[in-house]
């Protein structure tokens, strides 16, 4: 492949991301505001926190995918185990895997989380006038930045020992996927990364 054709790939790729992030971030953006409107605080707040979960588990997945293993998934495959055959596809695309878990869904989820927090601040301040907006955003940008960045740090700490588990329950999924939509999801490739 000659480097202006890898070039040109390179930005074709980041183009199809870039409108992948930006579908995404429409329809997940939209559903979290319409829904803390429509909820009570307390039920805004848990939409808060389950977006921050969703960051943290699809960084945990990420990052799993990047430091599993091949072999015993290969003992699980030739045993004809459900998911097995899956999971070394993933680890086979894992740059590819990594960035839309970590990249695409991970910032989603943390730019979500900071529109989530103004949505509930000003519903905040509008219902408790007496609540300063300023010290209230600040606060909640706080809790906000250090349940994501603790919990990817604890996440990183379990999915790098647990690795190619957290990818096989991926491939497990990837399977159903495939029964319900009779297409694998992933291409095979032939080359063995392990």
């Amino acid at each position: 492949m000659k480097d202006s054709d890898s070039k040109l790939a390179v930005w074709r790729n980041g183009f199809r991301v870039a409108l992948l992030t930006f579908g995404l971030s429409l329809v997940i953006g939209s559903l979290s505001t319409v829904v803390v409107r429509a909820v009570p605080l307390f039920l805004a707040f848990i939409v808060l926190l389950a977006i921050i979960a969703l960051g943290i588990i699809f960084d945990i997945m990420g990052v799993a995918v990047t430091a599993a293993q091949e072999p015993p998934l290969h003992a699980m495959s030739a045993k004809r185990v459900p998911g097995a055959k899956q999971a070394i596809r993933l680890i086979r695309h894992a740059p590819g895997v990594s960035n839309f878990c970590n990249d695409v869904i991970g910032d989603i989820a943390g730019t979500i989380s900071g529109a989530t927090g103004a949505t509930i601040v000003f519903y905040l301040s509008r219902q408790y006038p007496f609540l300063r907006e300023d010290l209230l955003s600040l606060v909640l940008i706080a809790v906000v930045s250090a349940l994501t960045v603790g919990g990817k740090a604890i996440g990183k700490h379990y999915s790098i020992n647990e690795a190619t588990r957290i990818t096989f329950q991926m491939g497990k999924v990837f399977a159903f996927l495939e029964r319900i939509h009779r297409t694998e999801l992933l291409k095979a490739r032939n080359n063995s990364r392990r």
